[in-house]
Protein backbone atom coordinates (compact mmCIF):
# COMPACT_ATOMS: atom_id res chain seq x y z
CA UNK A 1 0.00 0.00 0.00
CA UNK A 2 1.28 3.66 -0.88
CA UNK A 3 1.97 5.96 1.69
CA UNK A 4 1.10 8.79 -0.93
CA UNK A 5 -2.59 9.76 -0.66
CA UNK A 6 -5.10 8.78 -3.19
CA UNK A 7 -6.97 11.88 -5.09
CA UNK A 8 -10.91 11.30 -5.12
CA UNK A 9 -11.38 12.86 -8.91
CA UNK A 10 -14.52 14.43 -8.32
CA UNK A 11 -13.71 16.31 -11.34
CA UNK A 12 -14.09 13.91 -13.97
CA UNK A 13 -17.75 13.17 -14.46
CA UNK A 14 -17.05 9.66 -15.28
CA UNK A 15 -16.10 9.24 -11.84
CA UNK A 16 -18.89 10.87 -10.39
CA UNK A 17 -21.31 8.50 -11.91
CA UNK A 18 -19.41 5.72 -11.32
CA UNK A 19 -17.07 5.72 -8.15
CA UNK A 20 -17.07 2.08 -7.37
CA UNK A 21 -14.31 0.43 -9.06
CA UNK A 22 -12.00 3.33 -7.18
CA UNK A 23 -14.03 2.50 -4.35
CA UNK A 24 -13.44 -1.25 -4.45
CA UNK A 25 -9.53 -0.89 -5.24
CA UNK A 26 -9.07 1.30 -2.16
CA UNK A 27 -10.81 -1.18 -0.31
CA UNK A 28 -8.83 -4.00 -1.18
CA UNK A 29 -5.95 -2.03 -1.06
CA UNK A 30 -6.07 -1.41 2.97
CA UNK A 31 -8.48 -0.62 6.09
CA UNK A 32 -7.42 2.71 5.76
CA UNK A 33 -6.20 5.51 3.12
CA UNK A 34 -5.19 8.86 3.37
CA UNK A 35 -6.65 10.56 0.47
CA UNK A 36 -7.54 13.86 -1.02
CA UNK A 37 -10.91 14.84 -1.04
CA UNK A 38 -12.78 18.09 -2.37
CA UNK A 39 -10.97 21.78 -2.08
CA UNK A 40 -7.58 19.77 -2.02
CA UNK A 41 -8.27 18.71 1.74
CA UNK A 42 -6.52 15.68 3.44
CA UNK A 43 -8.24 13.08 4.38
CA UNK A 44 -8.15 9.36 6.22
CA UNK A 45 -10.85 6.76 4.23
CA UNK A 46 -11.58 4.43 6.63
CA UNK A 47 -12.74 1.78 3.76
CA UNK A 48 -13.99 -1.60 5.92
CA UNK A 49 -17.33 -1.99 7.29
CA UNK A 50 -16.04 -3.31 10.55
CA UNK A 51 -13.58 -0.53 11.06
CA UNK A 52 -16.18 1.67 10.23
CA UNK A 53 -18.84 0.76 12.30
CA UNK A 54 -16.49 0.71 15.59
CA UNK A 55 -15.26 4.34 14.19
CA UNK A 56 -18.50 5.50 14.29
CA UNK A 57 -19.45 5.07 17.60
CA UNK A 58 -15.61 5.91 18.95
CA UNK A 59 -16.02 9.38 21.13
CA UNK A 60 -11.87 10.19 20.08
CA UNK A 61 -13.36 10.71 16.72
CA UNK A 62 -15.81 14.33 17.02
CA UNK A 63 -18.02 16.08 14.76
CA UNK A 64 -17.10 19.37 15.89
CA UNK A 65 -15.14 20.69 12.69
CA UNK A 66 -13.14 23.20 15.64
CA UNK A 67 -11.13 19.61 16.53
CA UNK A 68 -9.78 20.19 13.23
CA UNK A 69 -5.96 20.42 12.32
CA UNK A 70 -6.62 21.69 9.06
CA UNK A 71 -7.81 25.65 9.35
CA UNK A 72 -9.21 25.77 5.93
CA UNK A 73 -11.94 23.36 6.93
CA UNK A 74 -13.73 26.49 8.79
CA UNK A 75 -12.45 29.44 7.07
CA UNK A 76 -13.33 27.74 3.49
CA UNK A 77 -16.63 28.93 4.74
CA UNK A 78 -18.48 31.88 4.52
CA UNK A 79 -19.17 33.73 7.88
CA UNK A 80 -23.01 33.01 7.70
CA UNK A 81 -22.25 29.45 6.99
CA UNK A 82 -19.91 28.51 9.92
CA UNK A 83 -22.24 30.57 11.78
CA UNK A 84 -25.52 28.19 10.30
CA UNK A 85 -23.41 24.90 10.98
CA UNK A 86 -20.96 24.89 13.83
CA UNK A 87 -23.81 25.00 16.50
CA UNK A 88 -26.25 22.21 15.24
CA UNK A 89 -26.11 18.42 15.59
CA UNK A 90 -24.64 17.38 12.72
CA UNK A 91 -21.62 19.42 14.02
CA UNK A 92 -21.13 18.54 17.67
CA UNK A 93 -20.62 16.40 20.86
CA UNK A 94 -22.23 15.50 24.11
CA UNK A 95 -23.43 17.03 25.89
CA UNK A 96 -24.40 19.81 23.65
CA UNK A 97 -25.11 16.96 20.53
CA UNK A 98 -27.58 14.96 23.94
CA UNK A 99 -29.43 18.61 24.23
CA UNK A 100 -30.27 19.22 21.14
CA UNK A 101 -31.12 15.97 19.38
CA UNK A 102 -33.63 15.19 22.40
CA UNK A 103 -35.42 18.96 21.19
CA UNK A 104 -36.25 17.70 18.08
CA UNK A 105 -36.53 13.83 18.20
CA UNK A 106 -39.74 13.34 19.35
CA UNK A 107 -40.87 14.60 15.97
CA UNK A 108 -39.08 11.66 13.80
CA UNK A 109 -40.10 8.85 16.03
CA UNK A 110 -41.15 6.20 13.75
CA UNK A 111 -44.70 5.57 14.82
CA UNK A 112 -45.10 9.74 14.19
CA UNK A 113 -43.48 9.73 11.21
CA UNK A 114 -45.93 6.16 10.09
CA UNK A 115 -48.56 9.23 10.75
CA UNK A 116 -47.38 11.07 8.10
CA UNK A 117 -47.95 8.14 5.53
CA UNK A 118 -51.42 9.32 4.65
CA UNK A 119 -49.73 12.95 3.99
CA UNK A 120 -46.93 11.79 2.09
CA UNK A 121 -49.14 9.42 -0.09
CA UNK A 122 -51.35 12.37 -1.17
CA UNK A 123 -48.08 14.55 -1.67
CA UNK A 124 -46.76 12.21 -3.88
CA UNK A 125 -50.23 11.63 -6.08
CA UNK A 126 -50.74 15.26 -6.65
CA UNK A 127 -47.33 15.33 -8.12
CA UNK A 128 -47.74 12.21 -10.47
CA UNK A 129 -51.49 13.63 -11.49
CA UNK A 130 -49.06 16.54 -12.65
CA UNK A 131 -47.24 14.71 -14.84
CA UNK A 132 -48.90 11.26 -16.06
CA UNK A 133 -50.80 12.55 -18.89
CA UNK A 134 -47.67 13.57 -20.71
CA UNK A 135 -45.92 10.60 -20.75
CA UNK A 136 -42.75 12.32 -20.09
CA UNK A 137 -40.83 14.00 -17.01
CA UNK A 138 -37.71 15.16 -15.49
CA UNK A 139 -38.16 12.71 -11.93
CA UNK A 140 -35.49 14.97 -9.94
CA UNK A 141 -37.39 18.79 -10.75
CA UNK A 142 -41.12 17.18 -11.34
CA UNK A 143 -40.82 14.76 -8.16
CA UNK A 144 -37.79 13.28 -6.20
CA UNK A 145 -37.45 16.74 -5.14
CA UNK A 146 -40.24 18.87 -4.18
CA UNK A 147 -41.64 15.63 -2.18
CA UNK A 148 -39.32 15.83 0.67
CA UNK A 149 -39.29 19.78 0.10
CA UNK A 150 -43.03 19.45 0.88
CA UNK A 151 -42.41 17.35 3.20
CA UNK A 152 -40.06 18.97 5.70
CA UNK A 153 -41.83 22.36 4.58
CA UNK A 154 -44.90 20.83 6.10
CA UNK A 155 -43.21 19.48 9.24
CA UNK A 156 -41.60 22.68 10.17
CA UNK A 157 -44.70 24.70 9.29
CA UNK A 158 -42.74 27.02 6.27
CA UNK A 159 -44.96 28.59 3.96
CA UNK A 160 -46.15 26.96 1.27
CA UNK A 161 -45.11 30.01 -1.20
CA UNK A 162 -41.75 30.41 -0.13
CA UNK A 163 -40.53 26.55 -0.38
CA UNK A 164 -39.01 27.31 -3.95
CA UNK A 165 -36.61 30.03 -2.47
CA UNK A 166 -35.40 28.12 0.08
CA UNK A 167 -34.66 25.08 -2.14
CA UNK A 168 -33.05 27.18 -4.49
CA UNK A 169 -30.55 28.90 -1.99
CA UNK A 170 -30.16 25.61 -0.41
CA UNK A 171 -29.05 23.60 -4.23
CA UNK A 172 -27.00 26.70 -4.65
CA UNK A 173 -25.14 26.42 -1.26
CA UNK A 174 -24.46 22.51 -1.33
CA UNK A 175 -23.25 22.66 -4.84
CA UNK A 176 -19.83 22.17 -4.05
CA UNK A 177 -17.24 19.70 -5.12
CA UNK A 178 -15.71 18.96 -8.61
CA UNK A 179 -17.21 22.42 -9.73
CA UNK A 180 -18.27 24.79 -7.31
CA UNK A 181 -19.98 27.47 -8.40
CA UNK A 182 -19.44 31.37 -8.34
CA UNK A 183 -17.81 31.92 -4.49
CA UNK A 184 -19.75 35.11 -4.65
CA UNK A 185 -22.98 33.23 -5.50
CA UNK A 186 -22.85 30.57 -2.57
CA UNK A 187 -22.08 33.35 -0.23
CA UNK A 188 -25.27 35.41 -1.50
CA UNK A 189 -26.80 32.13 -1.22
CA UNK A 190 -26.19 31.36 2.73
CA UNK A 191 -26.45 35.03 3.65
CA UNK A 192 -30.19 34.86 1.91
CA UNK A 193 -30.76 31.88 3.45
CA UNK A 194 -29.60 32.78 7.31
CA UNK A 195 -31.97 35.87 6.79
CA UNK A 196 -34.83 33.97 6.07
CA UNK A 197 -34.71 31.54 8.79
CA UNK A 198 -34.13 34.78 10.91
CA UNK A 199 -37.22 36.08 9.93
CA UNK A 200 -39.24 33.01 9.84
CA UNK A 201 -38.31 32.86 13.36
CA UNK A 202 -39.71 36.18 14.23
CA UNK A 203 -42.95 35.51 12.27
CA UNK A 204 -43.93 32.30 14.79
CA UNK A 205 -42.75 34.31 17.59
CA UNK A 206 -45.29 36.93 16.30
CA UNK A 207 -48.15 34.25 15.33
CA UNK A 208 -47.12 31.18 17.55
CA UNK A 209 -48.95 27.97 15.72
CA UNK A 210 -48.39 24.73 16.83
CA UNK A 211 -45.76 23.00 14.64
CA UNK A 212 -41.89 21.78 14.85
CA UNK A 213 -40.74 25.43 14.41
CA UNK A 214 -43.02 26.79 16.93
CA UNK A 215 -41.96 23.92 19.34
CA UNK A 216 -38.49 25.09 18.98
CA UNK A 217 -39.29 29.05 19.57
CA UNK A 218 -40.72 27.79 22.85
CA UNK A 219 -37.68 25.86 23.67
CA UNK A 220 -35.81 28.86 22.94
CA UNK A 221 -37.90 31.64 24.82
CA UNK A 222 -39.47 29.54 27.63
CA UNK A 223 -37.26 26.80 28.59
CA UNK A 224 -34.36 28.49 28.17
CA UNK A 225 -32.90 24.86 26.49
CA UNK A 226 -31.52 26.56 23.27
CA UNK A 227 -29.12 29.73 22.64
CA UNK A 228 -30.44 31.96 19.84
CA UNK A 229 -28.11 30.98 17.81
CA UNK A 230 -28.60 27.42 18.18
CA UNK A 231 -32.30 27.79 17.12
CA UNK A 232 -31.20 29.75 14.03
CA UNK A 233 -28.49 26.98 13.36
CA UNK A 234 -31.39 24.52 14.09
CA UNK A 235 -33.77 25.48 12.18
CA UNK A 236 -31.45 26.00 9.24
CA UNK A 237 -30.17 22.31 9.80
CA UNK A 238 -34.09 20.88 9.47
CA UNK A 239 -34.65 22.83 6.21
CA UNK A 240 -31.21 22.72 4.35
CA UNK A 241 -30.73 18.91 5.19
CA UNK A 242 -33.93 17.88 5.39
CA UNK A 243 -34.21 16.84 2.11
CA UNK A 244 -31.11 16.47 -0.57
CA UNK A 245 -30.45 12.98 0.42
CA UNK A 246 -33.99 12.02 0.13
CA UNK A 247 -34.08 13.68 -2.99
CA UNK A 248 -31.05 11.27 -4.15
CA UNK A 249 -32.32 8.26 -2.67
CA UNK A 250 -35.68 8.40 -4.50
CA UNK A 251 -34.14 9.55 -7.92
CA UNK A 252 -30.69 7.24 -7.44
CA UNK A 253 -33.27 4.57 -6.29
CA UNK A 254 -35.42 4.38 -9.01
CA UNK A 255 -32.26 4.69 -11.47
CA UNK A 256 -30.70 1.91 -9.61
CA UNK A 257 -33.47 -0.22 -10.70
CA UNK A 258 -33.65 0.67 -14.29
CA UNK A 259 -30.29 -0.37 -14.38
CA UNK A 260 -31.20 -4.11 -12.71
CA UNK A 261 -34.34 -4.92 -15.10
CA UNK A 262 -34.52 -8.07 -13.20
CA UNK A 263 -34.96 -6.51 -9.87
CA UNK A 264 -37.35 -3.84 -11.46
CA UNK A 265 -39.78 -6.68 -12.54
CA UNK A 266 -39.19 -8.41 -8.99
CA UNK A 267 -40.60 -5.21 -7.38
CA UNK A 268 -43.01 -4.56 -9.73
CA UNK A 269 -44.60 -8.15 -8.88
CA UNK A 270 -44.22 -7.93 -5.54
CA UNK A 271 -44.78 -4.46 -4.03
CA UNK A 272 -44.15 -6.06 -0.32
CA UNK A 273 -40.70 -6.22 -1.28
CA UNK A 274 -40.61 -2.71 -0.98
CA UNK A 275 -38.90 -1.83 2.67
CA UNK A 276 -35.99 -4.47 1.84
CA UNK A 277 -35.44 -2.54 -1.35
CA UNK A 278 -34.94 0.64 -0.15
CA UNK A 279 -32.06 -0.40 2.32
CA UNK A 280 -30.72 -2.31 -0.61
CA UNK A 281 -30.66 1.00 -2.80
CA UNK A 282 -29.18 3.01 0.64
CA UNK A 283 -26.23 0.05 1.15
CA UNK A 284 -25.88 -0.45 -3.09
CA UNK A 285 -25.53 2.96 -3.85
CA UNK A 286 -26.57 5.27 -1.04
CA UNK A 287 -27.27 8.86 -1.31
CA UNK A 288 -23.87 10.07 0.63
CA UNK A 289 -20.84 8.94 -1.00
CA UNK A 290 -17.88 8.84 0.00
CA UNK A 291 -18.63 9.21 3.27
CA UNK A 292 -19.34 10.71 7.20
CA UNK A 293 -16.54 12.79 8.27
CA UNK A 294 -15.30 12.93 11.79
CA UNK A 295 -12.24 14.90 13.49
CA UNK A 296 -9.65 12.91 15.86
CA UNK A 297 -9.91 14.74 19.20
CA UNK A 298 -6.49 13.07 20.22
CA UNK A 299 -4.14 10.56 18.48
CA UNK A 300 -6.34 6.99 17.33
CA UNK A 301 -5.39 3.79 16.10
CA UNK A 302 -7.54 2.43 12.83
CA UNK A 303 -7.37 -1.19 11.76
CA UNK A 304 -3.74 -0.68 13.11
CA UNK A 305 -2.74 2.73 11.29
CA UNK A 306 -1.97 5.44 13.28
CA UNK A 307 -3.78 8.66 13.25
CA UNK A 308 -2.83 12.31 14.38
CA UNK A 309 -4.84 14.23 17.09
CA UNK A 310 -6.73 16.48 14.28
CA UNK A 311 -6.71 14.45 11.53
CA UNK A 312 -10.10 14.42 9.28
CA UNK A 313 -11.28 11.18 8.98
CA UNK A 314 -13.76 10.09 6.78
CA UNK A 315 -15.72 7.19 7.25
CA UNK A 316 -16.53 5.81 3.73
CA UNK A 317 -19.81 4.11 4.33
CA UNK A 318 -20.18 3.85 0.46
CA UNK A 319 -17.04 1.81 0.01
CA UNK A 320 -17.59 -0.16 3.23
CA UNK A 321 -21.52 -0.60 2.42
CA UNK A 322 -19.93 -2.75 -0.33
CA UNK A 323 -17.32 -4.54 1.82
CA UNK A 324 -17.68 -8.56 1.03
CA UNK A 325 -16.54 -9.58 4.70
CA UNK A 326 -20.00 -8.20 5.70
CA UNK A 327 -21.39 -8.95 2.50
CA UNK A 328 -22.68 -11.45 0.45
CA UNK A 329 -21.97 -10.89 -3.26
CA UNK A 330 -21.57 -6.74 -2.63
CA UNK A 331 -21.25 -6.35 -5.96
CA UNK A 332 -24.84 -7.04 -6.96
CA UNK A 333 -28.42 -5.39 -6.23
CA UNK A 334 -30.65 -8.04 -4.50
CA UNK A 335 -33.53 -6.13 -3.03
CA UNK A 336 -34.38 -9.45 -1.87
CA UNK A 337 -31.26 -9.29 0.78
CA UNK A 338 -31.65 -9.87 4.24
CA UNK A 339 -29.22 -8.61 7.25
CA UNK A 340 -28.47 -5.41 5.73
CA UNK A 341 -27.21 -3.16 8.19
CA UNK A 342 -25.90 -0.66 6.12
CA UNK A 343 -23.97 2.36 7.37
CA UNK A 344 -26.13 5.06 5.13
CA UNK A 345 -27.31 6.53 7.98
CA UNK A 346 -24.59 6.67 10.14
CA UNK A 347 -24.44 4.65 13.29
CA UNK A 348 -24.30 5.44 16.94
CA UNK A 349 -25.27 8.88 18.76
CA UNK A 350 -25.28 10.73 15.66
CA UNK A 351 -27.19 7.87 13.80
CA UNK A 352 -29.30 9.93 11.14
CA UNK A 353 -32.63 11.23 13.24
CA UNK A 354 -34.66 11.40 9.72
CA UNK A 355 -34.00 8.03 8.69
CA UNK A 356 -37.48 7.10 9.90
CA UNK A 357 -38.80 9.78 7.49
CA UNK A 358 -36.49 9.44 4.56
CA UNK A 359 -37.49 5.43 4.71
CA UNK A 360 -41.02 5.99 4.64
CA UNK A 361 -40.96 8.83 1.49
CA UNK A 362 -38.62 6.17 -0.36
CA UNK A 363 -40.71 3.79 0.24
CA UNK A 364 -44.13 5.51 -1.15
CA UNK A 365 -42.28 7.90 -3.88
CA UNK A 366 -40.59 4.52 -5.55
CA UNK A 367 -43.76 2.00 -5.21
CA UNK A 368 -46.16 5.29 -6.41
CA UNK A 369 -43.69 5.80 -9.24
CA UNK A 370 -43.89 1.74 -10.54
CA UNK A 371 -47.29 1.22 -10.23
CA UNK A 372 -48.46 4.97 -11.57
CA UNK A 373 -46.12 5.03 -14.52
CA UNK A 374 -45.89 1.85 -16.63
CA UNK A 375 -43.10 1.62 -19.25
CA UNK A 376 -40.78 3.80 -17.51
CA UNK A 377 -37.73 4.06 -18.96
CA UNK A 378 -34.91 6.99 -19.01
CA UNK A 379 -35.42 9.18 -22.13
CA UNK A 380 -31.54 9.60 -22.53
CA UNK A 381 -28.74 7.15 -22.55
CA UNK A 382 -27.87 5.95 -19.08
CA UNK A 383 -24.04 7.57 -19.61
CA UNK A 384 -25.62 10.72 -20.24
CA UNK A 385 -26.96 11.35 -16.66
CA UNK A 386 -25.14 13.89 -14.82
CA UNK A 387 -24.28 13.33 -11.51
CA UNK A 388 -23.93 15.45 -7.87
CA UNK A 389 -20.22 16.03 -7.76
CA UNK A 390 -18.94 15.43 -3.97
CA UNK A 391 -20.48 14.22 -0.89
CA UNK A 392 -23.77 13.99 -1.90
CA UNK A 393 -24.67 11.11 -4.47
CA UNK A 394 -27.38 11.06 -6.67
CA UNK A 395 -28.96 12.42 -10.79
CA UNK A 396 -29.03 16.33 -11.09
CA UNK A 397 -31.49 15.61 -13.94
CA UNK A 398 -33.16 12.50 -14.67
CA UNK A 399 -35.68 12.83 -17.99
CA UNK A 400 -37.76 9.65 -18.28
CA UNK A 401 -40.58 7.90 -20.44
CA UNK A 402 -43.82 6.07 -19.53
CA UNK A 403 -47.22 5.14 -20.78
CA UNK A 404 -49.07 8.26 -20.26
CA UNK A 405 -52.24 7.94 -17.37
CA UNK A 406 -54.83 9.46 -15.88
CA UNK A 407 -55.00 10.80 -12.02
CA UNK A 408 -54.43 8.94 -8.89
CA UNK A 409 -56.42 6.02 -7.94
CA UNK A 410 -56.57 6.31 -4.75
CA UNK A 411 -55.63 3.16 -3.09
CA UNK A 412 -52.03 3.82 -1.60
CA UNK A 413 -49.23 1.19 -2.44
CA UNK A 414 -48.45 -1.59 0.08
Amino acid sequence: MSDRPVLLPYADPAFVADPFPLYRQLREEGPVRRAVIAGGLEAWLVTRYEDGLAALSDSRLGSDVRDAADARLQQQLPATERESLLGTMLRSDPPDHTRLRRLVSKAFTARRVAGMRPRIQAITDDLLDAVVPAGRADLVADFALPLPVTVISELLGVPVDDRHEFQHWTDRMLMRGAEPPDPAAVEEAWRHMHGYVTALIRAKRAHPVDDLLGALVTARDEDRRLSEPELTAMVFLLLAAGYITTVNLIAGGIATLLDHPDQLDLLRADPGLLPGAVEEFLRYDGPVSPGIARFAREDVEIAGVAIPRGATVLIASAIADRDPARFPDPERLDITRTDNAHLAFGHGIHYCLGAPLARLEGQIAIGTALRRLPGLALAVPRAELRWRPGGLRGPQAMPVTFTPGEKADPAPLG
